[in-house]
């Protein structure tokens, strides 16, 4: 057709689908806020940011000559709303990209590929993230502190809950029931857990923490447990069950 009417490709692409070619300033292999300055969601990226540090993976795709990378967050499908922020969050964090969610047994992962995830999740490296230091860099770190409920939520929304406690005590010889609501973090990464205390600080939130030995050769886990009324209080006002 484009040598038909001797037009180019592009032409006939835009008759087709309504689409013209991007410009330079939109397009997604020079878009970065790390390389070009382009625009960057804070709070977007404060959320995805605590998501990448759960449950989060960035690898190579296809060939490394290419250097193309994805970004993949693992998200269960008991919690689709969570499939949903996630997914939002992507693409506020990254626009004018496809964003795809691939199923998987009992989970869905959300990912997007772009050659420039390594400028803006540094914390990206070689082995496990419990098996490497973790450290924010220093813009990272002012995100971080500007939006720190998105952080929190993003590492809660990852690997922790919102779970009900129920306990029983002996009061004048008869057994009392007492059920209240608790908020859990585990995570194996001593980094990534310092790095959630330091902003439940920011927030005023109580917190206390243990190590959980690992079984069967697994790594232990550092658990942060939330419980005092207050601080459960303030993490409803903007975490909640998850959904």
């Amino acid at each position: 057709m484009a040598q038909a009417c001797d037009v180019s490709i592009q032409s006939v692409r835009h008759w087709r689908t309504g689409r013209r070619r991007r410009s330079a300033n939109n397009d997604s292999e020079t878009y970065c806020p790390r390389c070009s300055g382009a625009n960057l969601d804070h709070r977007a990226y404060s959320y995805l940011l605590g998501l990448y540090l759960g449950d989060g993976y960035i690898g190579y795709v296809g060939d490394r000559s290419k250097k193309v990378w994805a970004l993949q967050i693992s998200c269960a499908n008991d919690w689709p709303g969570l499939i949903t922020e996630c997914t939002d969050a992507l693409r506020a964090v990254l626009p004018n990209h496809r964003v795809i969610v691939v199923n998987r047994t009992g989970c869905k992962d959300v990912k997007a590929y772009w050659k420039h995830w390594l400028c803006v999740f540094p914390q990206h490296g070689p082995n496990r993230k419990h098996a490497r230091p973790i450290s924010l860099s220093e813009w990272q770190f002012a995100i971080v502190e500007d939006h720190p409920r998105e952080f929190v939520k993003g590492l809660i929304h990852s690997d922790g809950c919102r779970t009900t406690n129920r306990v029983r005590r002996m009061v004048n010889g008869e057994w009392k029931y007492y059920e209240y609501p608790r908020y859990f973090f585990s995570n194996a990464s001593r980094d990534i857990l310092g790095l959630l205390v330091v902003m439940l600080d920011l927030l005023g939130v109580e917190w206390k923490f243990r190590w959980k030995p690992g079984k069967d050769g697994h790594q232990c886990q550092g658990i942060v447990s939330i419980a005092k009324k207050p601080s459960v209080e303030l993490l409803d006002s903007f975490v909640g069950p998850k959904y």
